[in-house]
């Protein structure tokens, strides 16, 4: 394994872990709470914001070996799962407007890897 291909798999974790935490912010959201206490200190909070932190230092590690042009394309990634999340667990439609911003997303992805730039 590449020492290039260790550092992408590590920003695509980064993001990945990042849309986890994500859906335990949406989660938490969802539930109705008795104060303002109980809605910002609960276990889904802290431990998504502690998530978004081990992807913010995973990103930090990653771009050590990755070319800092590449960084944003890796975490466009991030709206892909977000997206997978959504319809999977939330049952979220995606529009036909969505679709195309996704496909564009993948388009934009593909164009790079392949050096088309």
């Amino acid at each position: 394994m590449s020492r290039t291909f260790a550092y992408v798999s590590l920003c695509l974790l980064g993001g990945f872990i990042s849309a986890i935490s994500q859906v335990l912010l949406k989660k938490s959201a969802q539930r109705h709470y008795d104060s303002v206490w109980q809605e910002y200190l609960n276990p889904r909070v802290i431990i998504a914001y502690a998530m978004f932190f081990a992807a913010t230092l995973l990103s930090v590690f990653a771009y050590k070996g990755i070319p800092l042009s590449m960084g944003p394309i890796l975490d466009a990634m991030g709206y892909l799962y977000v997206t997978f999340f959504g319809v999977t667990i939330f049952h979220e439609r995606v529009g036909t407007q969505k679709k195309c911003a996704l496909a564009l997303i993948l388009l934009g992805i593909v164009i790079y890897s392949l050096g088309l730039q």
